[in-house]
C-alpha cells in the first residue's frame, strides 16, 4: 500500500526554499530565486513553489508596494525535529536508538561524537 503524503512533509525544492528564508529573512520571490542559484529556476517555477508552500502554511506573504514578501511560517527546528521523528518511524520503528546505531555502524558518527553525545545526555539528566 503506497504511504499517503501528508502536508507536513516538505519536498527537496521546498526545503531549499526554506533554507533560503531561513538565511535571508522576509524576501521576493526574485531574492529567493538568487538564493537558489544553483538549482537555475525560472521566475514563475520559484513564485509557484512559494504560493504552493503559502497554501500548506509554511510561509506567510506581506504586500510590499507591488511584490510580496515572502517569510517562514515555521522555524528550522520545527521542521528538523518533523522530518527526524519521520524518518525514524519510517525507516527504523520509531527507535532512535536504532538510527543511532545504523550511523555507528556506518561509519557517519565518529567516537568523538559519540563521547559529546554522551556527555549532552549526562547532562539532560541533571
Amino acid at each position: 500500500m503506497a504511504r499517503k503524503k501528508t502536508h507536513d512533509q516538505l519536498t527537496p525544492l521546498e526545503l531549499d526554499i526554506m533554507k533560503a528564508l531561513w538565511d535571508s529573512g522576509p524576501s521576493t520571490v526574485q531574492t529567493v530565486r538568487h538564493h537558489l542559484h544553483a538549482r537555475d529556476l525560472a521566475y514563475t517555477t520559484v513564485q509557484t513553489m512559494l504560493a504552493v508552500l503559502h497554501r500548506k502554511g509554511r510561509v506567510k506573504r506581506s504586500l510590499k508596494d507591488r511584490a510580496y514578501l515572502y517569510r517562514p511560517a515555521v522555524t528550522r527546528q520545527r521542521v528538523v525535529a518533523h522530518t527526524l521523528k519521520d524518518l525514524v518511524d519510517r525507516l527504523f520503528g520509531g527507535s532512535a536508538e536504532s538510527l543511532i546505531m545504523s550511523m555507528v555502524q556506518a561509519q557517519h558518527i565518529s567516537t568523538a561524537e559519540l563521547a559529546r553525545l554522551h556527555r549532552l545526555l549526562d547532562d539532560s539528566k541533571e
